[in-house]
């Protein structure tokens, strides 16, 4: 795969909210793989807020199965997961594809019927493309950061605006 088509996910919405769930199920969807830090909450929270139960609730509510992948340790990944009820691939090693495959195999769907969704281009939407998923970017969730993640974002500026998304 062409490292740029690596990089610009299939699609982009502001927040998970706004993702338009029909037309993921008119395209056969049927799996939703979630990113937690800055996706569905503040980064390196130890529980989920109000916004990850509303995201998982929707998700539920349109008929999709979900799952955590995190790159984050197992601890913290699966407490946020078991508190959200919802399966966890944790040290996902995003961009690599393991975990995006694991949690295919863990969630019993084929990469064609899943759909990954994150805010950061160079872990979510490349391990995604390179597990042959359908990805979703979305805004980062909360505005503070982490100095190595701030450093992506200035890179992410430069992809996004030379790929115009």
């Amino acid at each position: 795969m062409n490292i740029f088509r690596a990089m610009k996910p299939d699609a982009v919405y502001q927040s998970v909210l706004d993702v338009p769930f029909e037309g993921l199920k008119e395209m056969g969807k049927t799996c939703l793989l979630l990113d937690f830090d800055n996706t569905l909450g503040i980064d390196r929270a130890e529980r989920p807020g109000e916004y990850a139960f509303e995201c998982v609730k929707k998700v539920k509510e349109n008929g999709f199965t979900c799952c955590l992948v995190s790159n984050a340790k197992s601890s913290r990944s699966s407490n946020i997961a078991a508190e959200l009820d919802i399966p966890c691939v944790t040290y996902a090693h995003k961009p690599r594809p393991d975990g995006v495959n694991r949690a295919l195999k863990l969630m019993n769907v084929e990469a064609d019927k899943a759909v990954l969704i994150g805010d950061q281009i160079f872990t979510d939407v490349m391990a995604g493309k390179f597990a042959d998923v359908y990805t979703i970017m979305v805004e980062k969730y909360a505005p503070k950061e982490v100095w190595y993640i701030v450093l992506k974002r200035g890179l992410e500026k430069i992809v996004r605006a030379i790929g115009k998304f």
